[in-house]
């Protein structure tokens, strides 16, 4: 977002309070024009609290919300540039998919000509035209969901809220839908602000991603930069899997870290400036596995604990003398793995690049 550029939603010093519980402490958040923004985290970390703030449908205990530069906080939901897609579709049973679609409009007084082109547009968005004429009962669920989707961006909204609105699916068509609502995502240009506590859900959509923890923004980049470079050990271990290790930063040198016995494990600890114990990551598909002998003088040794081929990927486990947990490799390419003999009891050795390790801090997140 350039500098001169409005954002489509502003969050100044905003939080929720229900008595004496914080739903929502003090946030700032900017989301700009045409983002695909996803609020992810588990349940009770302030993502749904946040979407409904933006809403309208509860007030703040303080702060400022602005869309598209105008004050809102104060503004019931229908006095706003905004719609929201729920779970539950909240379709009208006896009104056919047309008359769903077109309902908004009609209670705007939309001119009649007008309206049916909108609609016609909104249909074939979601691609249901040959299902305008049916009532929500003679569709699936994720037709269901495609024309509660077309309600919500028939009034051309600037914001459109989207509450876990695949949760209610199975895998496979959810998958299917988090495809086709990216799509429409780039096919209208809108703002979405999607709520999820599926990190896969949003990997796969969101242009941005703020990742909450107990009413609080954990942090917020894009799925790239959350992934490898995790701001905290709660965002490492909720996106995605990790592996982690106690070292010693004070005795780092080229590209290695030190674990409490002397072993030296490979990370750039050039510019941390935190304290002098901390928690390496390693994502698995960053390990690499090998022979007992192939290994450097910065790797681990240790035996394979199991061995899980999952299709495109081989999952495996490995004991580490003086390490907790058995640290965890994704190999992939049949002829490779199918030379290493992975079987269990099987002594390996473990490494991984100084880039794909990130130092993260062992102080814990400073509560208001």
């Amino acid at each position: 977002m350039s500098e001169t550029a409005v954002p489509a939603i502003s969050l100044r010093a905003v939080s929720k309070h229900y008595g004496t519980e914080v739903a929502l402490h003090p946030t700032d958040l900017e989301i700009a024009e045409g983002e695909f923004f996803c609020l992810l985290g588990p349940s009770g970390c302030g993502k749904t609290t946040t979407l409904n703030l933006i809403g309208g449908f509860v007030n703040p205990s303080t702060g400022e919300i602005y869309i598209r530069d105008q004050r809102v906080e104060r503004l019931p939901p229908h006095r706003r540039s905004v719609n929201t897609v729920f779970q539950s579709y909240a379709l009208f049973p006896h009104m056919t998919v047309r008359a769903n679609i077109g309902f908004g409009l009609k209670m705007a007084k939309v001119p009649s000509g007008e309206a049916a082109a909108r609609i016609d547009e909104a249909l074939a968005l979601v691609g249901l035209e040959e299902f305008a004429d049916r009532v929500p009962g003679q569709l699936s669920g994720g037709q269901q969901q495609r024309v509660a989707v077309a309600r919500a961006l028939v009034n051309h909204p600037a914001v459109l809220l989207l509450d876990e609105p695949l949760g209610a699916l199975d895998l496979k068509l959810r998958k299917r839908l988090q495809v086709e609502l990216a799509q429409i995502h780039r096919d209208v240009g809108t703002t979405f602000v999607y709520v999820t506590h599926d990190q896969e859900e949003a990997m796969s959509m969101a242009t941005r991603i703020a990742v909450m923890d107990r009413g609080r923004i954990a942090q917020t980049g894009t799925p790239t930069e959350i992934y490898y470079r995790p701001a905290s050990k709660f965002v490492a271990d909720f996106i995605g899997e990790s592996n982690f290790l106690d070292v010693d930063t004070s005795r780092a040198s080229s590209g290695v870290v030190q674990l409490d016995d002397g072993r030296r494990v490979p990370c750039r600890a050039d510019g941390w400036q935190g304290a002098v114990r901390a928690t390496l990551m390693v994502r698995p598909e960053s390990v690499h596995i090998g022979r007992l002998e192939e290994g450097a003088e910065s790797s681990l040794s240790g035996r394979v604990v199991q061995s899980s081929f999952l299709g495109s990927q081989t999952r495996v486990a490995v004991r580490c003398d003086g390490v907790e947990t058995p640290l965890m490799a994704s190999q992939f390419g049949r002829e490779r793995i199918a030379a290493l003999d992975l079987t269990p009891d099987r002594e390996v050795s473990l490494w991984w690049d100084s880039s794909d390790a990130v130092l993260l801090s062992n102080e814990p997140t400073k509560e208001e």
